[in-house]
Parts: C-alpha cells; sequence; structure tokens
C-alpha cells in the first residue's frame, strides 16, 4: 500500500481531545487506503516544562540525560495516539526513536539524522499494522544513547521518514492552515498560498517565518519530498492547506510570493579595522567558533588602511559576539577603534522565485521603504531574496507597505 507521514505538533496533540481528533484524521487515510506513519510532537508546553525540570535540577547538567528527560514527552504522545486509534479499530503501534531506530550522531541535544532503515516498521506494516505511531524529535545514538534533534525536531523526523519510506506526501498539522504571503496579524490582506516552491519556503523559514522548520525544508528540497502544511482545527479537502514542493510544479508563481521578518535581530559595526587580506578571517572565525549567526555583512570604502565592517546576527548573541571579539583584540589577533551595536532593529524580507527572471524588485522596494519615510541599514541579496535591516519600529508598517506593493493580496 502507498504510505503517507502525517506529522502533528504540539498544539495538535495539546490534550485528549485533540488526540482524538488527529486520531480520526489518520482513521479518514487509512480508510483510503495508506499505510500511514504519524510523527507526533509532545503535548503543548510540555518540552518547556521537561527543559525546565532539567534547568532546575542540575545547571550544569549532562547532556546525555537532558536528552533521555526531554524526549519523554513525545514518548506519551505516541502512547496516547495508538491507544486512541485502537479505540478505533485501527491497527497502530507506537514506536520510539530507537525502535525504528532512527539512527543519528552523537550530537546530543543537536543531532543529526545519519539513516532510517526501514526493515521493522515495513515487515510490521505487513503484518497488518496499518499505523506506526512515531515519537518525533529523537533518535538514537551511535553509543546506544537517545539523542534530540533539536527544536523543531519533529518536523525534521517526518521529512526524514518520508524521504526514507518513499511517502507519497508529507502533511504537516499544525495550528495554521497554510502557508501565508506574510503574518496575518501584522498584514491583514496576507493571502494563503495553494502551493510555494522549496526554495521560497526555505528562504521564508529561514528569515523568520514560523510554519515549518529550516532542517525540514531542506531535507524536502534534497529528497523532493512534497510537503503540506495544514490546520488540525479546520476540516480538510484533498486541496486544503498549501504544498510545498519542487519549482516545476507550479504552473506561475508571482515575481514576489511572501514578505518575511525577523524582530529579533541587531547590527554590530567594528570601526577602523586594517584593511588588509585576512581581517575578514580574523573577525568571522571568533564568531564562528562563539556560534555566534552571523547574517548580513557589509565592508565600507577604505580610507587610509582602515575600512569599518558591519554584520548582523541575532540579538540573543550579542554579548557573545562582543566578548568573541574583545577576546581575539586582547589575544592580539584583531584591531580596532570601537565595537558599535545596535540592539533596536529588525530584518524585513522580499521572496519569491520569480526575481531570477524579472529585474526591478529591488528599485520597488527601496522606493516603497522610502515613500514611508523609513530608512535602510544594511542590504542582503540573493537569487530569490532581498532582505533590508531597518528600525525595529518601522517593522509593521514595512512590511504592510511591502505587502501591498507587490499585490500579494492577489491571486
Amino acid at each position: 500500500m502507498p504510505v503517507l507521514v502525517m506529522k502533528f505538533g504540539g498544539t495538535s496533540v495539546a490534550n485528549l481531545d485533540r488526540i482524538r481528533r488527529a486520531a480520526k484524521r489518520v482513521g479518514v487515510e487509512v480508510a483510503k487506503g495508506y499505510d500511514v506513519i504519524v510523527i507526533v510532537s509532545a503535548m503543548s508546553g510540555k518540552t518547556n516544562e521537561l527543559v525546565g525540570w532539567v534547568g532546575e535540577t542540575s545547571p550544569m547538567y549532562d547532556a546525555r540525560e537532558y536528552d533521555a528527560v526531554v524526549s519523554s514527552g513525545e514518548n506519551v504522545t505516541a502512547g496516547l495516539m495508538a491507544l486512541t486509534l485502537q479505540e478505533m479499530d485501527v491497527p497502530a503501534r507506537s514506536w520510539q526513536g530507537w525502535q525504528v531506530p532512527l539512527k543519528t550522531n552523537s550530537a546530543h541535544g543537536a543531532a543529526r539524522i545519519e539513516e532510517i532503515p526501514t526493515d521493522n516498521i515495513t515487515a510490521k506494516f505487513g503484518e497488518g499494522m496499518r499505523v506506526a505511531v512515531v515519537a518525533g524529535f529523537q533518535g538514537i545514538s551511535p553509543e546506544g544513547r537517545i539523542t534530540t534533534l533539536g527544536r523543531g525536531g519533529s518536523d525534521t523526523t517526518a521529512v526524514a521518514f518520508a524521504a526514507a519510506f518513499d511517502a507519497e506526501r508529507c502533511d504537516i498539522y499544525t495550528d495554521v492552515d497554510g502557508v501565508y504571503t506574510t503574518d496575518p496579524r501584522v498584514a491583514p490582506k496576507a493571502r494563503k498560498l495553494d502551493r510555494i516552491a522549496f526554495e521560497e519556503m526555505l528562504e521564508l523559514a529561514s528569515l523568520g517565518a514560523k510554519v515549518l522548520q529550516t532542517r525540514s525544508v531542506e531535507l524536502a528540497m534534497r529528497y523532493n519530498v512534497k510537503l503540506r502544511v495544514l490546520s488540525s482545527f479546520e476540516e480538510q479537502s484533498d486541496t486544503a492547506g498549501t504544498l510545498v514542493c519542487a519549482e516545476e510544479d507550479i504552473m506561475e508563481s508571482n515575481v514576489v510570493n511572501g514578505i518575511a521578518f525577523s524582530r529579533e535581530e541587531a547590527k554590530m559595526t567594528l570601526v577602523s579595522v586594517a584593511d588588509t587580506p585576512g581581517i575578514a578571517a580574523a573577525i568571522f572565525g571568533p564568531l564562528s567558533e562563539a556560534g555566534v549567526n552571523v547574517d548580513m555583512i557589509i565592508q565600507n570604502i577604505s580610507e587610509e588602511g582602515l575600512t569599518d565592517m558591519t554584520f548582523s546576527c541575532p540579538i540573543d548573541q550579542v554579548k557573545r559576539a562582543e566578548k568573541a571579539l574583545n577576546d581575539a583584540q586582547a589575544a592580539g589577533s584583531l584591531a580596532f577603534e570601537s565595537l558599535e551595536a545596535d540592539t533596536e532593529v529588525c530584518k524585513v524580507s522580499a521572496v519569491g522565485i520569480g526575481m531570477r527572471s524579472q529585474s526591478g524588485v529591488a528599485a520597488k522596494m527601496f522606493k516603497t521603504l522610502s515613500d514611508e519615510g523609513i530608512n535602510i541599514k544594511v542590504i542582503a541579496t540573493s537569487e530569490i531574496k532581498i532582505s533590508v535591516l531597518i528600525d525595529r519600529k518601522y517593522m509593521e508598517l514595512a512590511v504592510q507597505a511591502l505587502h501591498d506593493a507587490f499585490e500579494l493580496e492577489k491571486a
């Protein structure tokens, strides 16, 4: 029988009533003739509670025991979902990561998937099991210890299973009914997209859209897994939600398909660094070693052999960046006059695969912001996106103005 993967997030399994609702959706797909692999998250709020308990018990915790504790939330959900399906006379079994086994590396708390053997689950399907309910977010290391994949890891688990089992589709059930042109809470005119290309979804996810976890989109694009984002709280049709698919599966796309934003950004500038070969490595090497996620980078024109280097990073990494650069200066590997941090900025981005073949997007974006009196601090571009850093107080105005300028409310 064809295989379908269905993933239910924390809000979709937050209590027993919601688990029953999710189980009914699974039952509908079984009735259509699918063997179903269900990936479940922990009940809403449970992972945060478990993380809190670990921190309260042992501030300098053993990462292996952290994984043993926080992975337990998904185990509970998987067992309850399997029991619920059995009560509906649907042959179902729960599976923890080690039982599959979902093999990962040994990076506890942020493990990466290395292999998902299909033999065990396929054999059970052959014996009459119709639903395998798999605990998301977890696997097993080469040492035989439980590992977790990091925040949002259940999305990654679902896509990985869809790739391993050559599933017809991977349905991601969440608390929104699809992917929108931007956040409807910021721009009320935002429109739900019927389809979006992998590349666009990857950019939107990495630029602040919270619908799908970035790693899951990367996996889907690599293995050409069709993703469908749906709401677990609304009645579904075969065309519900948003399909994330290859570009060639989309008949025609707008030049710009979405406006993404990220509030929690900071702009940092190193003033008067030597404009010599190797200076970029001397700056960004220590930042990399300190785990600072650098995004936009600008180097000013050199004057008298000195230049300024500006970059953006998440606001919660500013202290880490300052320490890394100040330590580099103290060690004599880097010299600068001062280090300035602006923590009142945000990033706003226009994304669309249509940019590859149509000019004028940047000009329209910059004029729109100018007409609203919004000053651009930093610009970064790729083949299908344009991002700007602006003052955070103008974020909502910028998103609404750009959404209107590119007429994203129109299909």
